[in-house]
C-alpha cells in the first residue's frame, strides 16, 4: 500500500477546467490574441499564470501588469464556475477511504489561493489534507515536479511512496519527474488519450471518476 497520495484539483477533485476554458476564451478577445484552443490548453494545463501570459502574449510582463490580467482571468473563472462548483464523482468517499486506511493526502496545483479556497472551502474537502500546495507556494508549473515534490515533502513521505491523481498531460509527466506513480482521472482527456500519452509506465490505473473500483486496490 503506498503512503501518500497527492491530488491535483482542478479537473481532478472538481470538474472545472471547461470554466477555465471559458474564462480564457472570453479574455483573449480582449488581449487581442488568437490562438489555436486545443495547443494552448494543451500546454498551458499545470502552469501558474506567471507562466503562462508571458507565453500567451510573447512578452515580458511587469508584475503589476500580470497580477491584472492574472485577476481579471481568475474573477471571470470563478464567477462563472460557482454555481457549478461540485467535486467530482465518488471524490468524497474516497477521500474518507483513504483516511479510514491511514493513507496521508495532500493537493498540488497551481491555482492561485483564491481558486484553492473556492474548491476546498467552499466544497468543505480541506479537513482531509494534511499539506496543500498552491500557485502562490511554487516556483515551476507541471510538468516541473516541484509541486508534487513539496508535497511529498511536507507530508513527510518519499516520492517513491506516493500515487498522484491527475487528469492533464502535463500534471501526468510532472509525477513521472517527480518519482510518483500516476493515476489518471479523464474529465480532460478520453482514455484512449491518455493510453497514448507517452512515458507513462508509471501510471497505475486510467479511471473516469472516483468511483472506479480499480481504485480500491491502492487501499489494502
Amino acid at each position: 500500500m503506498m503512503r501518500a497520495f497527492i491530488f491535483d484539483m482542478d479537473g481532478t477533485l472538481a470538474d472545472s477546467m471547461p470554466f477555465h476554458e471559458q474564462a480564457w476564451n472570453a479574455l483573449m478577445p480582449e488581449l487581442g490574441v488568437k490562438v489555436d484552443r486545443d495547443e494552448f490548453f494543451r500546454w498551458s494545463a499545470g502552469l501558474t499564470n506567471r507562466e503562462i501570459f508571458p507565453r500567451l502574449l510573447g512578452r515580458a510582463l511587469a508584475d503589476d501588469e500580470l497580477q491584472t490580467l492574472s485577476g481579471r482571468k481568475e474573477a471571470l473563472y470563478r464567477q462563472l464556475y460557482t454555481p457549478h462548483c461540485a467535486p467530482l464523482r465518488g471524490a468524497v468517499d474516497f477521500l474518507r477511504a483513504t483516511e479510514r486506511a491511514g493513507i496521508l493526502r495532500a493537493v498540488g496545483t497551481a491555482a492561485p489561493p483564491e481558486n484553492v479556497t473556492l474548491v476546498l472551502d467552499g466544497l468543505d474537502l480541506r479537513r482531509y489534507f494534511q499539506a496543500v500546495v498552491g500557485g502562490a507556494d511554487i516556483r515551476h508549473g507541471k510538468p516541473d515536479p516541484e509541486v508534487f515534490l513539496i508535497a511529498a515533502d511536507r507530508l513527510r513521505v518519499r516520492p517513491a511512496d506516493c500515487v498522484v491523481f491527475e487528469d492533464a498531460p502535463a500534471g501526468v509527466e510532472a509525477a513521472r519527474r517527480a518519482g510518483m506513480q500516476c493515476v489518471v482521472v479523464t474529465t480532460t482527456l478520453t482514455a484512449e488519450k491518455a493510453r497514448r500519452l507517452p512515458a507513462t509506465e508509471h501510471v497505475r490505473h486510467i479511471v473516469a471518476d472516483f468511483t472506479d473500483p480499480a481504485l480500491d486496490g491502492l487501499l489494502v
